[in-house]
């Protein structure tokens, strides 16, 4: 009978190189600590190498996506600041139009200015109450700050206004504190004052002095501010000067305002109309 016989030489060549194997691993980890460890080093400085400029194009790009966002709320921020001041700007200016309406011997029409026109000679304002509310031709328009303008057109729910810049308004005016009189018109040559003209030259005049309506003519009535003394010269061959008014109200910036219900004592339009006749 034959028997089954194994190879046991092949067997311990790979028995002995495994042996071989755990013996060099085990002295690799127990006697080259510091071999692997600066291995570990050399590869640790490697990945920082490769990774850095990985990392700085991450950190770019964050960068820019917090520098958009930012930016965005920067500019909602702005919008929401700007906003709150005409809202606040508004208040103001409410406020003052009701301590006006208090003092003032007139009834009043609160309106809004709903269009504006004062890049041309033929300058003029809308605003939102017409003859519905009592509106009437030659009622003046004025502010906290002064007169405005006066009525030349009136619908049933607008009315159209003639400003101060307008080369046909005239308004009889007067210095404040004195009884010399005058004719405000607007100064084309320098859009931004008005002119007093037939102020006599006997009456003194410094800067800064108020001029307002004086009431005569029974157009406007007395005592609403047109503005200040900026400038005045004599007028040549005659005894007159003329002055050179700042506006008080600031017509691009006007926004609301009171129409003074104020009309005309018909009993002296019409001695005037009379007298007029007379030399006709």
């Amino acid at each position: 009978m034959r028997f089954l016989q194994f190879d046991t030489d092949g067997i311990s060549h790979y028995f002995h190189t495994f042996i071989v194997l755990l013996l060099a691993l085990i002295l690799a980890f127990t006697r080259s600590q510091d071999g692997l460890n600066s291995l570990r080093a050399v590869t640790v400085t490697a990945a920082s190498i490769l990774e850095e400029p990985v990392s700085n194009v991450r950190v770019y790009r964050n960068a820019l996506k917090t520098n958009a966002y930012l930016q965005q709320q920067n500019i909602l921020l702005q919008d929401e600041l700007s906003k709150l001041r005409s809202i606040e700007k508004e208040n103001q200016e409410l406020k003052s139009l009701l301590r006006l309406e208090e003092s003032y011997n007139y009834p009043l029409q609160i309106t809004r200015v709903v269009t504006k026109q004062l890049n041309t000679l033929n300058n003029s304002l809308s605003v939102n109450v017409g003859s519905n509310e009592g509106i009437q031709l030659g009622m003046p328009l004025i502010n906290s700050d002064g007169l405005i303008g006066k009525v030349i057109l009136a619908a049933s729910n607008y009315s159209q206004v003639m400003p101060l810049s307008h080369p046909l308004f005239r308004v009889s005016a007067q210095i404040q504190g004195s009884k010399a009189n005058g004719i405000i018109t607007w100064d084309i040559s320098s859009p931004s004052y008005l002119i007093m003209d037939f102020v006599p030259k006997t009456v003194p005049i410094d800067t800064g002095m108020v001029i307002q309506t004086s009431g005569l003519g029974n157009e406007f009535p007395a005592g609403i501010p047109i503005g200040q003394v900026v400038d005045f010269r004599s007028q040549e061959g005659t005894n007159t000067q003329q002055l050179k008014i700042e506006p008080f109200s600031k017509l691009n910036e006007v926004s609301e305002g009171f129409i003074v219900l104020f009309t005309s004592d018909t009993s002296l339009v019409q001695l005037n109309n009379e007298f007029n006749q007379l030399f006709e």
